[in-house]
């Protein structure tokens, strides 16, 4: 146990393991609802999307939960590594907000990150992308971890449905009306369906679930049973369905989760069904998150709905062996033209 004086905050580690997670603490959500809690921060997200392989690091003063950082924790030929579970979009530190002035408050995060930062173990490699809204990244680049920046997409809750639509760039409006002439939107009957659906387009192209086909059955399941999620299908002539998407949502936000479509689909089917999540996103008050991008054509795509740019932090940390380990097999897989694994 370590106290830092000056704030006199206590802290310690609550293991998730497979038999402990289950009895994992409630939902960080009770830190406020200014404090950057996502749906992927819950303990039955995680419990699933890890088959119970997370942990939990906490800050607490006395009584008074400051601050939790949930991590999970697999190996991987030898290797102990901490990613992101699978589907799980972003994790990072989440804060409880104390209302000081600036400096004060800035100081406060900054011990309580440190704190959380502590408790990791000796992972070989860690890595985590933080949510759009978490910004405590300095006490991770002050102990060895390099910080970097992706980007996402986002419709804020403040407009009008009008608003956001007149904001559409040209070309997404013209494919959504084409689309929306031909096509019908209408929730999904049941995960089962959207499963098969999801699988039949990857065998269809030859290709695998990269998030696990069981793993991703359970998260469906568990977010629309749970009210926290829905599942939405394009559907053509004789009711054929020809796309469809899964969002997650959670108090803060709407997310884009998941896509599918056949290979015959009308090239605004998914723009159809995206417009139509902004829509429930906007009337529900809720931020709608297009859950990131890594390829200029998925940007180019993205940015047609007329979103804001925002910053999402990631924090990285390899051990010396790993990384040397990872150079080396690069270089190797470079020279032999295979497409790299980045798992390592």
């Amino acid at each position: 146990m370590k106290i830092f004086a000056d704030e006199e905050i206590v802290y310690s580690g609550l293991q998730g393991s497979t038999v402990e997670s289950a009895a994992a603490p409630a939902p960080i959500r009770l830190l406020g609802e200014s404090a950057a809690h996502s749906i992927f921060h819950e303990p039955w997200w995680l419990d699933i999307a890890t088959d119970g392989h997370w942990s939990m690091a906490k800050v607490q003063r006395g009584n008074e939960l400051l601050g939790q950082m949930p991590y999970y924790s697999t190996r991987m030929g030898g290797w102990r590594i901490s990613r992101l579970p699978p589907l799980t979009r972003t994790l990072g530190p989440v804060i409880k907000p104390m209302g000081f002035d600036c400096a004060r408050e800035r100081r406060h995060r900054q011990i309580v990150t440190a704190a959380l930062v502590e408790q990791l173990p000796q992972f070989d490699s860690f890595y985590q992308l933080f949510d759009s809204r978490i910004e405590d990244a300095l006490a991770f680049s002050l102990r060895g971890f390099t910080v970097s920046a992706r980007y996402t997409f986002q419709i804020s809750p403040e407009g009008t449905i009008d608003e956001a639509w007149a904001r559409l760039y040209g070309k997404t409006r013209n494919v959504i009306r084409s689309a929306g002439k031909k096509l019908t939107v209408a929730p999904i009957a049941t995960p089962a369906k959207f499963m098969q659906f999801y699988e039949t387009n990857l065998f269809e192209r030859a290709r695998s679930n990269a998030y696990g086909s069981s793993v991703m059955r359970q998260l469906v399941d568990a977010f629309v049973e749970r009210k926290t999620g829905q599942l939405l299908g394009a559907y053509g002539p004789g009711g054929q369905l020809v796309a469809a998407i899964g969002l997650v949502w959670d108090q803060h936000a709407m997310y884009y989760l998941l896509s599918s479509r056949t290979a015959g689909a009308h090239c605004g089917a998914v723009s159809l069904l995206i417009w139509t999540a902004m829509q429930r996103a906007l009337e529900r008050k809720l931020t709608f998150d297009f859950d990131g991008f890594s390829s200029v054509g998925t940007c180019r795509f993205l940015e047609g709905f007329g979103g804001t740019l925002k910053q999402r932090l990631s924090v990285e940390r390899m051990s010396t062996m790993y990384s040397v380990v990872r150079t080396l097999k690069r270089r190797i897989v470079s020279s032999s033209g295979t497409v790299f694994a980045h798992t390592l």
